[in-house]
This record gives structure tokens, sequence and C-alpha cells, in this order.
């Protein structure tokens, strides 16, 4: 052994190693090894032989992480939100028999049993509607025509006769009374369609490349990480303790993107080329992981540093989920995301806690290593395109904004028995891909789709065009999204024709469903004051955008009525056609202008 002293590199590594080690063990209720006094209400600071400040001994098992947590929380003097003392009180996971008997009662949940039922699934949207949304977990949004044609079924006996698409890639009941709850969740689970932790706080649907296997200009595959992550979640009891929801995306590096940066966890695949590649890093496909985005906070993901063969990813991202249930905040809502503790922190303390808990460093490489892809076609949602495999093609079908009626749902399932492998893939653009139609069969599905009311051609607004619920089904929003979406998308495509897609995002409320900020062009709902009434109406970003054009969209007018919304949007994308470059983006034409100069273009275009 060498006689020379530690360096400061290796003093500062063992020091975070040995923080991280006490992190592990003190969630897992046992001594620290340091010595060192924990501060009060930290992660390690456990004391009493795990009992809360009741002298209740906290249970041994899984969920302990997150009952210590409330625990340290009020001994550090802080008090627990009121979600957080529902979730203490009574087990949301255990509310089966309580759901049902409502169910049979005809009655909605009240007082904090309405957030503890979302983790079923089940939204009581009042006074947006008196009746449930319900919720779903399709990781990697795949499903089965048969699923999609029994959801269609259920929807008629129990809900509003329609499905909407979100912008997770996933699926949502809605009009559902409450005698039909229970029939809901029972439908639900025999068309092999999981419910149980969908809503709430809780890790929301994994999302993946929803061309996973079927794109050529990919490097990896994704679903099938999306389902493993999803099998892990369901299986690990801890992972149901958060203090917020949280989002997890897994980006294959192909032609429709799955928006990782937007997500807590973001793995995005890139490739390690020969001449960069050693013995300790051979040359194949990894994934790079990103940490802390949530873009209604205007945050993306950042890169953490760590690169992650395929097979360590699902386990990574488990004790990433176990540290923030340790360390999130359970006092104010507003700040108890990852990108807080990220914030608070500093990402190379949360890595090592992560390590930690894995018990092992995780692998560190320079990103100039590593070859990125750039294969995103912002069209590749819509209409047909060639797969990989040959005289093979797949069709994204165009929705409403996001929205299928039952008879639709049944129309699709028939085209992809029919004419595909009877598969659905959902995009997080709103949208549903049939994938595997041959190219004999093409004229006929055209034909298909266009029976059933839908398009599988889309100008290129309806091709980027994505709206949340709005007021018409949530208690939350200012206005109604989907309405004034389509009203924008009609007059647009009726002036202008572009090359490529602008996207216009149009949200509801500061929870930002569709991720208004990453929109070329972004709309929030607010109320507007008008003589002596209050209308729906709109504050406008512009510029915002994702992976290699990330950015957050910066506010160019506030209080814009909604029935004034379109007339303004088409002034805003007239003056872009006037004053581009050549065929300069929206989203690069809006980052070289002061807002003073767009607003000029308004007034011009008036």
């Amino acid at each position: 052994m060498s006689d020379e002293p530690f360096s400061d590199e290796q003093k500062q590594y063992l020091s975070g190693f040995t923080f991280g080690a006490d992190v592990a063990r003190a969630v897992s209720g046992l001594p620290v090894l340091s010595g060192r006094a924990a501060p009060a209400g930290s992660m390690l600071s456990v004391g009493g032989g795990g009992a809360d400040l009741n002298g209740q001994v906290l249970p041994v098992g899984p969920e302990r992480i997150a009952l210590q947590a409330q625990a340290d929380t009020e001994k550090s003097g802080r008090k627990l939100c009121k979600e957080e003392l529902a979730k203490r009180d009574k087990n949301p996971l255990d509310m089966w028999d309580e759901i049902v008997a409502r169910s049979k009662a005809g009655q909605f949940p009240k007082g904090t049993d309405v957030f503890l039922t979302k983790w079923q699934g089940l939204f009581h949207v009042a006074p947006a509607q008196d009746s449930f949304m319900c919720r779903m977990r399709l990781p990697g949004g795949v499903l089965h025509a048969w699923q999609f044609r029994g959801l269609a079924d259920l929807s008629d006996v129990s809900a509003g006769g329609y499905v909407d698409v979100t912008t997770r890639a996933n699926l949502q009941l809605r009009e559902i009374p409450a005698d039909q709850a229970a029939n809901i969740l029972y439908g639900l689970r025999e068309l092999d369609i999981v419910t149980q932790g969908s809503g709430g706080d809780n890790i929301r649907n994994c999302t993946a490349s929803a061309l996973s296997g079927i794109d050529e200009s990919e490097l990896i595959e994704t679903i099938p990480l999306a389902k493993r992550m999803h099998h892990h979640i369901l299986n690990h009891r801890e992972m149901f303790g958060l203090p917020r929801k949280f989002n997890i995306a897994f980006e294959g590096g192909g032609r429709i993107a799955s928006l990782d940066d937007t997500n807590d966890i973001g793995f995005r695949a890139v490739r390690v080329d020969e001449t960069n590649a050693s013995d300790d890093l051979p040359a194949g496909v990894y994934f790079q992981l990103t940490l802390g985005g949530i873009t209604g906070h205007k945050d993306f993901a950042r890169p953490t540093g760590i690169l992650l063969r395929p097979d360590e990813c699902v386990d990574v991202a488990g004790a990433i989920v176990r540290v923030f249930v340790a360390s999130g905040d359970r006092t104010d809502r507003k700040k108890a995301r990852l990108k807080y503790v990220l914030d608070d922190w500093g990402f190379d303390k949360f890595v090592e806690a992560v390590e930690a808990d894995m018990g092992t460093p995780l692998r560190r490489v320079n990103a100039n290593r590593l070859t990125p892809s750039n294969a995103e076609d912002r069209l590749a949602h819509v209409g047909f395109h060639r797969q990989a495999q040959a005289g093979r093609q797949y069709v994204g079908v165009v929705l409403p904004a996001g929205r299928m009626t039952s008879d639709q749902v049944r129309g699709l399932s028939d085209i992809s028995q029919t004419f595909g492998n009877g598969e659905i893939r959902l995009t997080v653009w709103q949208n549903l891909i049939i994938p595997h139609i041959r190219d004999a069969d093409v004229d006929q599905v055209k034909a298909a789709i266009e029976a059933i009311g839908l398009d599988h051609d889309a100008s290129s607004f309806r091709a980027g065009l994505v709206a949340c619920t709005g007021s018409a089904g949530c208690k939350f929003a200012a206005s109604d999204t989907k309405a004034d979406a389509m009203r924008i998308a009609e007059t647009l495509q009726s002036r202008f024709q572009l090359d490529e897609p602008i996207n216009i995002h149009v949200t509801g409320c500061h929870h930002s469903c569709a991720q208004h900020y990453i929109g070329d062009i972004g709309l929030i709902g607010c109320k507007v004051e008008r003589g002596d009434d209050m209308v729906d109406g709109y504050h406008i970003h512009v510029g915002g955008g994702w992976g290699d054009r990330q950015g957050i969209a910066r506010l160019l007018l506030e209080s814009v009525p909604s029935d004034e919304i379109p007339e303004v949007v088409a002034s805003v994308v007239g003056g872009y056609i006037e004053k581009r470059l050549g065929n300069e983006s929206f989203t690069s034409f809006a980052k070289r202008q002061t807002i003073d100069d767009l607003k000029t273009l308004l007034t011009v275009n008036a």
C-alpha cells in the first residue's frame, strides 16, 4: 500500500461516498457509519430506533422510507401539508373496498378521499364535470386491438362514449358517473389494463419512443425498457411513497421524440463509437442519464454525466426514486418535485446518495466521447411512413385534439387487426400509430380511416397541435382548450401553408399538462376582464422547444380573450412567414427577435 496521503479529489469522493452510505443506512433504519451528527429533519436524522413523534414504531418494509421522511419533517418543526397527513392516516392503495362501496351507493368521494382515490386512477373532476375521469397505465403507449375495442365498449356503458389520448402516450375515460366507478375499474382489469398509481403522488405512465423496433434510424428499442420499468414500479411498494408525481421517459434516438428532457428522469440513447471506446467502455449503445425536467416550472432535465448500459437503467431509476422519496419536500406541494431537491443539494450530492443506495459507483463519461442521434422528424407521427421491415409501413392517425368517439376506436381496432398486427401505439403528440401495414394495403387503409371520420394526413398546424382537457373536463382549467385549439388550427390552415410544423400547445392552467412552455407558440388559460364580466382567455408565449431546439418560451402577450386568439395567433404566424430568413424555423425566428419586435409584427399584421 502507498504511504502517500489521499489527494483532495480522493478525499472528496470518499466523503461523498460515506455520506451516501449514511443515507442508505438511515432510510433502512440502520445506524450511520460516519458518526457525524445529522441536522434535524435531514434524511440521516432517523433517531429513536425508528419511532415517529407519537411514539409509534415505523414499519420495517419498503413503506418505511416515506413514513420516516414524514416523521423527520415533523421532528424538524416543520408542518406536513394536508396531502401528506392524508397519506399517513390512510394508505391509498388499501381503499379498494371503500371505492367499491361508494360506487354501489352512487357516491363520489369527499374531503381528502378525493385526493387518495387518484391512486386507483379515478379523478373526481367537479365542478367542471360531476363525474370521474379515469387514467390508465400503458407502458410505452402500446396496447392491442382487442383491448382498444374493449375500451370503446366500456366507455359506451360506463363513461362518456369517447376516449382521449394524453401527452404521456396514455388514455383517459371521462364522464364516469359515481355508480360506474367500480365497473370501470373491473372492466379495465378484465382488459389487462392497470390503473394503480396512474394518479396522485406516483410515477406516471412510463413513456418510450413510439416507433421502437420499427424505426431504422433508432439506436435502440425502448418500449421493452418502459415495460420493465412499469413492472418494477408495480412490484416495489416504496415506488408509491413519493412526495409528488414523477415522470420517466426512454428516448431511443428515432424519428418521433419522446420528450425525455421534460421528465424527472430521462434516459437518452447515445452511441460510443470505436474511436472513443476503451477497455472499460466498449463500443455500443448506452443511455445518458438526465434529471429534473419539469417544463411547467421552466426547467429541462439536465445531464448528470452518468452513462448506463440498457440493463442498468431500471435499477438506477429505482434508486433515484428511493432517494427522492426520502428527501423530497413534504411541506409545500409547489416545491415537492425532484427539480427542487437537485436545486437544493446539487447534482453531485444527489448522485452520491443514489450510488450509496445501490452500493456501487456509477459510470461517469465525458460527453465528448458520445455520439447522439439527430434523426427526429417532426412530421413522422402523422401520415404513412416506411418501417425498418421490408414491405411494411405505419400510419400516424390524426385525432382532433386527442379525442376519439367509441365508434372511431372500434373502427381503428378493426383497421389494426385487418391490415396490421393488431397493435396500437400512442404518442406524446396525442395521436396514434398503426404499424405493420403491407405496402399493397395502404390505399385501403386510407379509405378505412377516412370512412370513420378521421384523417391520415395533417397540415403543419394540425400535426403540431397539442391541447389538454381544458375547462370542459378539468376543474383547474380557465379555458376550453380543446375547442379553442381546433379553432386556431382551422384558422391557420385556411390561410397558410408551411413545409414544417409549428407546434401550438394549448394548456388550461399552471399544471401545464400540454407543456405550453415548449411549444413554438404556447398558450396558458386565464380569465380576462371584459366590461363587467370575466371571460375565457390566454397568455401567449413564443419560441419554446425540446431536444436540439431546447428552450422555454417567452411571454409575448397577456390576457387575450379566447374569441380573439385565432386572429392573434394568425398574426404571429403571418409575421413569421413574412420576416423569416429562408427556411428558418419558427423557434429560430422567435429567438432572434426581441419581444418588442414580435409585438410590432402583430401590429403590422393586424
